[in-house]
């Protein structure tokens, strides 16, 4: 196999196990459902990218990382508040982190995406992915809920 074949091989492993993971064809249903012409005409390009594509924004690039004010973070998608700021926290990761969501306001699958199983975290409302849930988080509960900040707006108190 010469170095072109390697390439094109290795290629498409990654390609391969991109996509092994779930996108949109969950089996639950949401109570917010649009058709995708919707969700991009309402969302800037970043949110649609993270939200309806699974997508993951640059570390260090959100100003929600350095929020902390007391408030409320809500999904981007559907304003569902998921985040109290009391559970905030800097993961030093370059993401907003949270050591738990609202009851109710989050939903988890499994992401077997680039060749590993992580927790994918979802908007209980409208199904749009949020980021991931990691177990080297601080107490009360050991979770760090590593957040996309375009997937998230903030409302003040």
């Amino acid at each position: 196999m010469n170095r072109r074949q390697t390439f094109a091989a290795g290629a498409s492993l990654l390609g391969l196990f991109a996509g092994l993971r779930a996108t949109g064809a969950r089996a639950e249903a949401f109570p917010v459902v649009k058709s995708d012409a919707a969700w991009r005409a309402e969302l800037s390009p970043d949110a649609y990218a993270i939200l309806r594509g699974h997508g993951t924004e640059r570390a260090g690039t959100s100003p929600l990382d350095r929020e902390k004010r007391p408030g409320r973070f809500a999904c981007a998608g559907c304003d569902q508040a998921l985040f109290a700021s009391e559970t905030k926290f800097d993961s030093g990761t370059g993401w907003p982190s949270f050591y738990a969501p609202l009851p109710g306001a989050v939903g988890t699958d499994t992401d077997r995406s680039y060749g590993t199983t992580r927790t994918e975290v979802h908007c209980a409302r409208c199904g749009g992915h949020l980021g991931h849930v990691f177990e080297d988080g601080p107490k009360p509960t050991g979770l760090r809920y590593c957040m996309n900040g375009a997937a998230l707006r903030f409302h003040a108190a």
